[in-house]
């Protein structure tokens, strides 16, 4: 192929991607004039295709240490406020959803409490598989399933606000050096993101006078929403 020939080729070829919506996949074996054009995946198509990547994950230790499927994220993937927590349970890893045991129904009372639904926002945990006899994660742990799923799943999320819930949510988002009790109800920025620590329910359930601690948490993440939203108007 001569200069003149390349040149009218490259013409066409930019010509070509200019009229192409972003996010579209073709074939470069293929002359422009037949490639296959694909719109790009929805958020719930994106969580979809990345779930399906580790259903059988042994990425970490957790994938061998008897559990008996990996919990992903469930909720909205268009809302504004995610909640993190540290891993699943003995329930959430029989029923294949996160916080749905004793601990998921408070997180749900204080859902609905904000005049929300757990299908409002989206859950997920640091770690996806349950840890043996519900130890905490170990930091190996912790760092290989935050960067294969949790980052992942926040990118095509892109929550406005994320709740992190107990310790190991904390320091898995916001560093090793930061505790729950110096950082608890502050809001904290975060890859563009707003991060708010507090206390994981399973904590509330011990300490039960500590509810109204949280309360005062969940109403500045409410407060905070909605001078969000009319920023936005």
């Amino acid at each position: 192929m001569n200069p003149e020939e390349l040149n009218k080729k490259r013409v066409q070829y930019i010509t070509f991607l200019k009229k192409q919506p972003k996010g579209f996949v073709y074939c470069d074996n293929e002359p422009a004039q037949t490639m296959q054009v694909k719109p790009a995946l929805n958020k719930t198509e994106q969580l979809k295709s990345l779930n399906c990547k580790y259903v059988d994950c042994t990425a970490c230790p957790l994938g061998t240490q008897g559990r008996t499927q990996v919990v992903f994220g469930k909720g909205s993937p268009q809302t504004s406020l995610m909640f993190v927590g540290e891993g699943p349970g003995r329930d959430e890893d029989t029923q294949g959803a996160p916080f749905v045991g004793r601990s998921g129904k408070l997180l749900t009372q204080i859902i609905e409490a904000m005049g929300l639904t757990r299908d409002d926002v989206y859950i997920s945990n640091v770690v996806k598989c349950r840890p043996p006899e519900n130890r905490t994660p170990l930091p190996n742990e912790s760092s290989t399933c935050k960067n294969l799923l949790l980052l992942k799943e926040i990118d095509i999320v892109k929550p406005k606000i994320i709740c992190t819930l107990g310790s190991t949510a904390t320091k898995a988002l916001l560093g090793d050096e930061l505790k729950i009790t110096a950082t608890r109800g502050m809001f904290v920025e975060w890859r563009n993101v707003l991060v708010l620590p507090t206390y994981h329910p399973a904590y509330l359930l011990r300490n039960p006078a500590e509810k109204r601690t949280v309360w005062e948490d969940m109403k500045k993440i409410m407060a905070k929403l909605e001078e969000l939203q009319s920023n936005e108007e």
